[in-house]
């Protein structure tokens, strides 16, 4: 078991609380959390990933309850065992596409243990993304925001992380780069080890993941 979570709810502050369902997520799960905007699923995956506190229920990740951990601990769990593809990038702008990728090493000693030669690394996840090794060596600026996106989930995936959490990854694409996207994300994940969760507002994707959960509406 990668991720189990129990009765999670969330208030922010208006006096109306967010019900989320509960998930059990296993190596090899590609999972999409779909909904409305404003529904909660960016609430639900930052509490997933520790960034939001738990006002209620549970959170384990890799057997590790989030409430029993200090803030140092849970910095440290989800450095080790979840890559964040967020919804912005947040690529640095001075650095190029290797320099951008490297960052999903830097918070965890588990992760650097994994891997022996970073840039063949970060090479040969590029490739199965569809990016060019000329491509690494340039700055976001010189890039598509397909491009970017790619690089986001390199630095994510470098490492091997059991989970990877990616929120609204294909807000700017266009249909047809969409389903391409998500099928390279996919299909870089390793089925024995890890698993993905994607929040998307977007129905056209679903085909593509294994399982849907559905936020805002009746649990």
């Amino acid at each position: 078991m990668i991720l189990k979570t129990s009765g999670l709810s969330y208030d922010f502050g208006s006096g109306k609380a967010i019900h989320f369902p509960d998930l059990q997520i296993r190596a090899g799960d590609k999972v999409v959390l779909v909904g409305a905007s404003g529904s909660g699923k960016s609430t639900f995956l930052n509490l997933i990933s520790g960034v939001l506190p738990i006002q209620s229920g549970s959170i384990e990740l890799k057997g590790h309850p989030y409430d029993q951990l200090s803030g140092r601990q849970l910095d440290s769990l989800r450095a080790d065992h979840i890559g964040i593809i967020f919804q912005s990038l947040n690529l640095i702008p001075y650095l190029s596409g290797f320099g951008n990728a490297q960052l999903g090493l830097q918070f965890s000693k588990k992760r650097q243990s994994r891997v022996d030669d970073v840039d063949q690394a970060i090479t040969a996840l590029a490739q199965k993304l569809g990016l060019t090794p000329e491509l690494l060596h340039q700055q976001p600026s010189a890039m598509s925001i397909g491009q970017q996106q790619r690089i986001a989930v390199i630095r994510a995936m470098l490492g091997c992380p059991d989970l990877i959490l990616a929120d609204e990854p294909t807000s700017a694409l266009d249909p047809t780069a969409t389903e391409q996207f998500m099928t390279q994300l996919n299909t870089s994940i390793d089925p024995d080890s890890q698993a993905v969760i994607v929040v998307s507002h977007n129905p056209e994707i679903i085909p593509l993941f294994d399982r849907v959960i559905r936020i805002g509406e009746d649990q």
